[in-house]
């Protein structure tokens, strides 16, 4: 979506910018609050139950919870065309009319769902290029606007998760909170007891010392090897930098769990909606505040 209204360089990281817009109107709708910066202190609006905003926005996608927090205080966020400046102001998402920096917000319901991602596929919602994108697969009517939790390269197959629920993806994507990941991973030749034990012990790839936090061969063979390799810290190609570095490349690389998750049997390139159990040992990861 273009911006009518620039920023300077100097500015902080804009976490609407960092995480991306979950927004309907196509252009921006300009309130009280866009003439002056004044607008209607949030006290005046008419006190009812519902969800608290953060939490609204957060579902949204527009940025983590915390971080909603801060768009509200900074005085960035409008329901009903009222500047609100205290977090924890009640709404009623598919009834109040709520911006950020002029722009309508979506009303669309949390939604988690897991897909097993094949391989030749960008973990994206667009791609300049024009390859497949893995939203293409996630797609139903009604279905509301999703993206990916995290990424899985182009050549990777396995557990994705796509979600509106931006407090979520930032517990799972974040490396304060050490969400693990289990991964099956086809190695060129067979790596010896040593090989592996590099791998829980922390190699140094580029400056960077990436560790695993378990591993288990499988069905060695003079050619190649399967394994399965846990980590935790979610580096970028973590995996395949890790074995590049003890000499045996990946040559196929699937993930199998995230967290409590696990990918079982669900076919390759299909979907589904996270059960409850599901939703709840995932609700159980996102630290619970006031």
């Amino acid at each position: 979506m273009k911006q009518e209204r620039g920023r300077k360089a100097a500015d902080p990281p804009d976490p609407i910018r960092k995480r991306g817009r979950s927004f309907t109107g196509a252009q921006r709708q300009r309130g009280p609050a866009d003439a002056g910066g004044g607008g209607t202190p949030s006290a005046a609006l008419e006190p009812r139950r519902g969800e608290r905003l953060q939490k609204v926005l957060a579902w949204a996608g527009i940025a983590s919870r915390r971080q909603c927090e801060e768009l509200i205080a900074a005085g960035r966020v409008q329901v009903n065309g009222q500047v609100v400046r205290t977090p924890g102001t009640c709404v009623d998402a598919g009834r109040d009319r709520i911006q950020v920096d002029g722009e309508r917000v979506r009303a669309d319901p949390p939604l988690t769902v897991m897909l097993h991602k094949p391989a030749g596929c960008i973990t994206s919602r667009s791609d300049p290029q024009g390859r497949p994108v893995v939203t293409s697969l996630v797609t139903g009517p009604g279905m509301p606007r999703l993206f990916p939790v995290g990424r899985l390269d182009w050549a990777s197959e396995g557990l994705l998760l796509l979600t509106n629920d931006g407090e979520l993806a930032n517990v799972l994507t974040h490396p304060r909170y050490g969400v693990r990941k289990i991964y099956r991973a086809k190695l060129k030749g067979c790596p010896d007891a040593d090989a592996l034990a590099r791998l829980t012990h922390g190699v140094v790839c580029d400056g960077e010392r990436l560790t695993a936090t378990a591993v288990e061969m499988h069905h060695p063979t003079r050619l190649n090897s399967w394994i399965t390799i846990s980590i935790d810290q979610g580096r970028y190609r973590q995996v395949r930098r890790m074995c590049e570095a003890i000499g045996h490349p990946v040559l196929k690389l699937v993930r199998v769990a995230l967290g409590p998750l696990r990918l079982g049997s669900l076919p390759r390139g299909q979907w589904r909606p996270l059960t409850p159990d599901e939703l709840r040992s995932l609700r159980g990861l996102v630290p619970q505040r006031p």
